[in-house]
């Protein structure tokens, strides 16, 4: 009854694995078909984040059985079980894009909710939509059991009438049958071919670029982040996770020993040199709280502004997440930035080796224009840029990656709107001059609350062919798949009083890329008297998940979290 295989006297699982007293918690695991060997062998959580509600996660119950074949070849037992997502790209455009974000937050809970209870040992973690990424990787390190984080892949790109395309060019076509430069015919046909697989988006967009950040901040195997959804190898990845978790554990290598401060930068690096989403700089401060490590969206853009653009990534660029992969894979991208000083090699990955040693075999490949060298970038600088002004004290940030430097200066007068919808519908009508900064204000994290993404609006005008003929900021965010001028996560936030709800129309706003300041030609006397009539906006979540939310939620530039983070702690749950 008391017998055992393994010693578990460090171990979460004891407490509901040995000992006499535990004998009704073991009754329940033999009703599920466990042998007493299994039972008393560390118990390894396989979570993933399958659905039927998008492509990205559909094929992520397929990929945890092979996670389990491979824990339990390594004489772990896995527990399966499964977390929610939701996905942007079916979200996008209405209210149930509020609900993207704190999904992240709700992934994380509950992963970690299930994992205490159950009192499980280690972790694979399976994830494939935006929020999904960092989600899972922030329940790693707040649980700081071993972990492996397995990204489900990308979906292989379309084809329209012989030219390969995304979903941001259904966006994007979204706005050209607006203007009458695509039929409605074309759009169904186009539709029907624009995602061909099981996947996350293609592109470079948030999903890919978290994927990258896995492998960078080395809680991914390498390699395992680029394969797409429907490639047979990525099931050998997932087994080989299973197997390496079960390594971790024997070693005692946790989590926080490898998303350190210098992790961290290593993460901020990539998604710079692969011209990622602006989306990284609200996740990596949050992966950040939960080790206890401050590092803000300020730090996010100072990695970005030193380091290169290098990667021809759409959807600035002309390629997507499976041609990288076919040409190297992100060890190539981080071997030319670590061979030329962009990364710190000697941080701790889950294989057990270093960055530096996992890259050591990586040869350059010189038969392909994906990735190009660290001393020959396309720009000298990262793809996204932080800003800061009188209409951003907290800051905001910019995607520039694709952008001609003379494009990243503009100045106009404002156009105003409170939320998308309003937004949406001027850009549908063609409401709005050329020239003009359409700003989309109670869209953060509170005053959404939920802070939004903007693709639907930015795609439209790209596909209007006014891209780079407006610019467009907001306190809530952009898609990876938005290009353009526009700048997200303006804080103060609308909702809490911030500068950028003090702006009215006809206010003339400049943004500079170059500089990285964002700031309202308006005295600073002037907006202290338009704080004064200022009062707060209540929005329609006055009950359920978003109304708590909305409650805790803090600031864009610390991540957007909902609790004290790492810092706080006198316990993690690994030491329970």
């Amino acid at each position: 009854m008391d017998g055992r295989v393994n010693d578990k006297s460090k171990l979460p699982s004891r407490h509901v694995t040995e000992g006499p007293d535990r004998a009704p918690h073991r009754s329940y695991l033999y009703a599920m078909g466990l042998t007493r060997e299994q039972i008393h062998q560390p118990l390894v959580g396989v979570a993933s984040c399958w659905n039927e509600a998008a492509p990205c996660n559909i094929s992520l119950m397929r990929q945890a059985q092979a996670v389990k074949k491979g824990v339990a070849a390594a004489n772990g037992t896995p527990r399966e079980f499964c977390t929610i997502t939701v996905t942007d790209g079916i979200a996008m455009g209405h209210g149930g894009m509020r609900a993207s974000l704190p999904s992240r937050e709700v992934i994380a809970d509950s992963v970690e909710l299930t994992m205490r209870g159950h009192s499980y040992d280690a972790l694979v973690g399976l994830a494939g939509c935006d929020k999904s990424l960092p989600g899972m990787m922030m329940a790693m390190v707040r649980l700081n059991v071993p972990s492996i984080f397995i990204y489900g892949g990308s979906i292989l790109p379309g084809s329209f009438r012989g030219k390969p395309v995304t979903v941001q060019d259904l966006f994007e076509a979204v706005g050209k049958v607006a203007v009458g430069d695509m039929s409605l015919e074309d759009l169904d046909e186009l539709e029907q071919v624009a995602c061909p697989s099981a996947g996350a988006c293609g592109a470079q967009f948030t999903a890919n670029t978290m994927a990258t950040v896995s492998e960078a901040i080395g809680l991914a195997l390498p390699y395992s982040a680029g394969a797409p959804a429907p490639y047979e190898i990525r099931d050998k990845f997932c087994a080989t996770a299973g197997e390496k978790v079960m390594e971790l554990l024997a070693k005692g290598i946790r989590p926080r020993d490898i998303v350190t401060r210098k992790a961290l930068e290593n993460a901020a690096a990539t998604v710079a040199a692969s011209g990622g989403s602006t989306n990284a700089a609200l996740h990596l401060p949050a992966i950040a709280h939960e080790c206890g490590i401050e590092f803000t969206l300020f730090d996010v853009a100072e990695i970005f502004r030193r380091t290169p653009y290098i990667a021809d990534l759409k959807p600035g660029g002309r390629y997507v997440a499976k041609d990288m992969f076919e040409v190297g894979g992100i060890p190539l991208l981080m071997k030319t930035l670590l061979d030329h000083g962009y990364l710190h090699g000697d941080c701790l990955t889950v294989t057990g080796r270093t960055i530096a040693e996992n890259l050591e075999k990586v040869r350059w490949n010189p038969d392909q224009d994906v990735v190009r060298p660290a001393n020959q970038p396309i720009t000298p600088t990262g793809g996204v840029v932080g800003l800061k002004g009188n209409l951003a004290p907290e800051g905001a940030i910019v995607k520039v990656a694709g952008m001609p430097q003379e494009a990243q200066v503009f100045t106009g007068p404002a156009r105003v709107f409170d939320g998308e919808e309003a937004c949406f519908a001027a850009v549908q009508s063609r409401s709005y001059k050329e020239g003009d900064v359409l700003v989309i204000r109670y869209e953060g994290p509170r005053g959404g609350p939920g802070m939004r993404e903007m693709l639907s609006t930015t795609a439209a005008l790209y596909g209007q062919g006014m891209g780079s003929k407006v610019a467009l900021i907001t306190d809530g965010r952009f898609s990876g798949a938005t290009r353009g001028f526009c700048v997200g996560h303006v804080g103060p936030e609308a909702a809490v009083g911030g500068p950028i709800g003090l702006v009215k129309d006809g206010d003339m706003i400049t943004l500079n890329a170059i500089d990285g300041t964002l700031s309202v030609a308006v005295s600073d006397e002037e907006l202290a008297e338009r704080r004064k009539a200022w009062a707060p906006r209540s929005n329609a979540a006055t009950s359920g998940y978003l109304w708590k939310y909305a409650q805790g939620v803090g600031p864009a530039v610390y991540g957007a979290v909902t609790h004290p983070g790492g810092a706080q702690e006198t316990e993690s749950y690994a030491d329970v």
